[in-house]
């Protein structure tokens, strides 16, 4: 820390109490009352040197001069006392923590060169201009010190002087840095004797971000003016004053690094979330998703203002590809009835999907061709990454007894258009909910099964599908036909030859008409039974079996093999039909339409057992 001597004279300023006095020989003919601390001084020292002081002596009322009061000068007695100390030429030492209300306090008694050369005000200004905006730290310091003497500090420039000192530091070339500053969030090798090549120096690169931890120390206010004014100076990159929010919010917003802010000034705590979501950087990937969504938690937590909210989720749908699934459970407000905030996730993927259609507009209208667009939030892999994102979100939400069916559909028809190569992760979410909603109807479980796409299923999640109880028959149907179809095919047969309402009702998804089977809907629409299940399961416990022997055995034994697969499976088919044509209800089965909703490959594990009811886990 820098600090500047004043005087020569020993410090004989004592002090009683509320009471402080100059202990010489002569007796003191002046008292200066500061607040409710009396000072016992000589006027000649005082009077020489301050102009207000002569004013306030001259103007005293019934001639009574040799007392006067002083309630507002800046910085209160202690810079009422670094004054008097100077007018008798006493040491006084000036660093960071005072120098700024010495200044204003001397500015206050109006010592001036015009009054006595040399005065204090002159001394100040070159400690200050020499010493303290010259130094990183000091600046910083003598900066916090300002907000307990406005608005005289605001009207001397002294803020403005030290913002800039900090923003100019902040802004030289890294190479430049010399001085002291504060770096604790990441771990040093060299520290650690870690590194090969330390040979006993501690030399490192100095980071871009190397300022960033020392300006959380700043009250809002002023840090928003000094990143402004580093932003104004263009030098420092976006990622940069990116890292330098993310830094300042943490410090601010205790616990806010694990995902539980605690508040403790409502009213304090929107002033900071407010002012950070402003500073944001427009660019993109300025700042990381998951920070973004940490802001939103917190603005959903005080239920801050709809423009902060607003501004964060559009951030957010900007780069959603980068968000993870326990980013997006964003906790509701107390009062609300369900158990995550799922409608501002649908804002969120809303906006995702507005920036995916401008930025297609713009592909239109733009020369440049497709194959040589930027990557970005058109490439297939945002996209799949965002569909991805969408089913581990509605399984975690689908646990929620609370959620109403048409949260979790409008949010999984959402991302619909989007391709994928399998509907995994999608089954996943929808046999959660089934799982933890029971009571739904024959109609709402039929809704959400169409979410779902059959033929994209993979084999491990087909065969958990056969045997889920949960699932209505016509789903478990078509699951099991669409896995002997892809098994036939991988081995060259032939599709199986099943009954041809069967066929229809599978083939219901490419557009085929309404067929008239003696069987209803609602039949296919009810969840299957166990007798049902086990017959399937050994179907396609059959089949499986078929499939290694195509392996294991020659050419020609597989074929055998294989045409006794599909003839059982024709066999179980025919028996369940036959079972359900005996129940006497005759009436056409609606074909069943595959939304052909996307969704990137999910690893999930299914455990086939051998009870007839089943969960993913």
């Amino acid at each position: 820390m820098k600090f500047m001597k004043l005087g020569s004279k020993p410090d004989s300023l004592q002090t009683d109490g509320k009471i402080r006095y100059v202990a010489t020989e002569l007796a003191t003919d002046f008292v200066v009352n500061v607040g409710d601390v009396k000072f016992y001084l000589h006027k000649f020292p005082l009077l020489s040197k301050s102009a207000h002081l002569q004013k306030l002596v001259s103007s005293s009322n019934e001639g009574n001069g040799d007392e006067v009061r002083i309630h507002d000068i800046p910085g209160g007695s202690n810079a009422f006392e670094i004054c008097a100390k100077f007018c008798y030429g006493m040491i006084v030492t000036l660093n960071a923590h005072n120098v700024v209300a010495a200044r204003c306090a001397a500015e206050y008694l109006e010592m001036h060169e015009t009054i006595e050369k040399g005065n204090l005000i002159y001394k100040v200004d070159v400690f200050l201009n020499s010493s303290i905006f010259r130094s990183w730290k000091d600046s910083i310091m003598a900066l916090q010190t300002t907000k307990f003497l406005l608005p005289l500090s605001e009207e001397l420039k002294l803020i403005s002087h030290c913002i800039d000192a900090i923003a100019s530091k902040a802004s030289v070339d890294v190479s430049k840095v010399d001085w002291s500053y504060t770096y604790n969030r990441k771990k040093i090798l060299e520290e650690n004797g870690d590194n090969p090549l330390w040979n006993g120096v501690r030399s490192r690169m100095v980071p871009n971000d190397w300022w960033v931890e020392d300006l959380c120390d700043l009250e809002i206010d002023l840090y928003e003016r000094v990143i402004v004014d580093i932003k104004g100076k263009g030098t420092i990159p976006n990622e940069v004053i990116g890292e330098s929010l993310k830094a300042y919010a943490y410090r601010r917003f205790p616990g806010s690094t694990k995902g539980v802010v605690q508040v403790d000034d409502v009213s304090k705590f929107c002033l900071v979330l407010d002012t950070i979501v402003c500073l944001l950087p427009t660019e993109k990937g300025s700042v990381s998703c998951s920070f973004l969504l940490k802001l939103l938690k917190a603005a959903v937590s005080v239920d801050s203002g709809e423009m902060v909210k607003g501004e964060l989720v559009k951030r957010i749908g900007q780069q959603l590809e980068e968000a993870s699934v326990n980013d997006l459970l964003i906790l509701a407000r107390n009062g609300e009835v369900t158990m995550y905030d799922v409608d501002i996730v649908q804002k969120i993927v809303e906006e995702f999907m507005i920036q995916d259609r401008d930025a297609e507009t713009e592909m239109e209208n733009d020369n440049e061709s497709w194959e040589n667009r930027k990557p970005g939030i058109l490439s297939e892999a945002s996209k799949l990454m965002v569909v991805k994102v969408v089913d581990g979100y509605l399984a975690e939400v689908a646990k929620d007894p609370n959620l109403p069916l048409s949260c979790f559909i409008d949010l999984a028809e959402m991302v619909s258009s989007f391709s994928r190569p399998a509907h995994d992760g999608l089954y996943r979410a929808i046999d959660t909910y089934l799982k933890e909603h029971p009571g739904i109807n024959k109609n709402e479980r039929k809704r959400l099964c169409k979410l779902m796409d059959c033929k994209k299923l993979s084999a491990d999640a087909c065969m958990h599908a056969v045997q889920n109880e949960r699932l209505p028959m016509r789903v478990v149907v078509q699951v099991l036909y669409f896995e002997q179809v892809r098994a036939a095919a991988s081995s060259g047969s032939s599709t199986p030859d099943l009954p041809k309402a069967i066929k229809d009702l599978n083939c219901g998804s490419n557009g085929s008409s309404r067929s008239t089977t003696a069987n209803t809907d609602e039949d296919w629409d009810a969840v299957a039974s166990a007798e049902d299940l086990r017959a399937l399961r050994g179907e396609l416990a059959a089949l499986r079996l078929g499939n290694g022997v195509v392996h294991e055995r020659n050419a020609d034994k597989a074929s055998i093999s294989k045409m006794k697969g599909l003839m059982m499976s024709k066999k179980i088919f025919s028996k369940i039909w036959s079972r359900k044509t005996g129940q006497g209800e005759n009436s056409g089965s609606d074909s069943t339409e595959s939304p052909g909703s996307s969704n990137n490959l999910e690893e999930m594990k299914y455990t086939p057992s051998r009870s007839g009811r089943h969960s993913v886990s």
